[in-house]
């Protein structure tokens, strides 16, 4: 099991890897990763279950089936397009656009957005402030903790990917999801899912009993940016995702799929009942 050491990931898995709730008499050996590299080792097929970014998993959907809980979608949360300057958004086709990772939901929404902006570098999310300080880059999409830290090193925001999104669909912005193995057995993946949503609830509840899980994989962040980023995406989308979830994950891969971003989805994306 793969899942990235940002809070709201070490929030919801830490009591069905701690052994804090009742796994159904399942046990998980879990790694902690960038989402990129996530994305890229279920390329790969080589984790069970994974967080992915949604753009990575239209690339990975022969393999993988979502599941209801564990997702990342939200209203006004999505990625930032920031800069140095202030920068005119009739600017963004020809400027040079940092994005953390090719395959992440960030540089998705990017594409639907701004499909002409082809001049793009891949860095690690935690670099990209430090690229437009050093002028390597125009403009850079943030994800993660640093949207709630860039205008401390007086960085400016250009566009907001969430507003952009709400304002084309109306929907809540899918950012990341949990994906299951389709090697895995069906009646596996619905205990999978059902373990999932059990430990977010356990956390909800017990919110100190994951404290030291999350604080010694936050990287130094500062208190309230970790829970700010908690309450941000934990929310009742991640417990299920529901009808609405659903559609704005559907609309996603649709509108990506008009634009030629992503191929054509398999029938079956989400995990369903026998």
């Amino acid at each position: 099991m793969g899942f990235s050491p940002c809070p709201n990931d070490t929030f919801i898995f830490d009591a069905m890897v701690h052994g804090r709730i009742d796994t159904e008499d399942l046990e998980f050996d879990y790694c902690l990763a960038d989402v990129e590299e996530l994305n890229r080792r279920a390329f790969k097929n080589e984790l069970d279950i994974t967080k992915m970014s949604y753009f990575a998993y239209a690339l990975a959907a022969k393999d993988y089936l979502i599941l209801d809980s564990g997702s990342a979608l939200g209203h006004r949360n999505g990625p930032l397009l920031i800069s140095k300057q202030r920068m005119d958004l009739s600017n963004i086709a020809h400027a040079r656009i940092a994005i953390p990772g090719r395959y992440t939901t960030a540089n998705m929404l990017f594409s639907i957005a701004w499909p002409e902006a082809q001049n793009k570098t891949e860095y690690l999310f935690t670099d990209i402030e430090r690229a437009l300080l050093n002028d390597e880059v125009d403009a850079g999409l943030i994800i993660h903790e640093t949207r709630f830290t860039y205008y401390k090193k007086g960085l400016h925001k250009v566009a907001d990917m969430g507003e952009y999104w709400e304002k084309l669909t109306r929907l809540p912005i899918p950012l990341g999801t949990i994906v299951i193995n389709k090697r895995i057995p069906n009646e596996t993946a619905l205990k999978v899912n059902r373990i999932i949503r059990r430990s977010l609830e356990f956390a909800y509840h017990n919110s100190m009993a994951s404290y030291d899980f999350v604080v010694a994989n936050a990287k130094e962040m500062e208190s309230d940016v970790m829970n700010n980023h908690i309450k941000l995406f934990v929310n009742k989308f991640t417990i299920n995702l529901g009808k609405e979830g659903r559609k704005a994950i559907i609309e996603l891969f649709n509108r990506a799929g008009e634009k030629g971003i992503i191929p054509e989805l398999p029938e079956k994306i989400f995990l369903t009942s026998l």
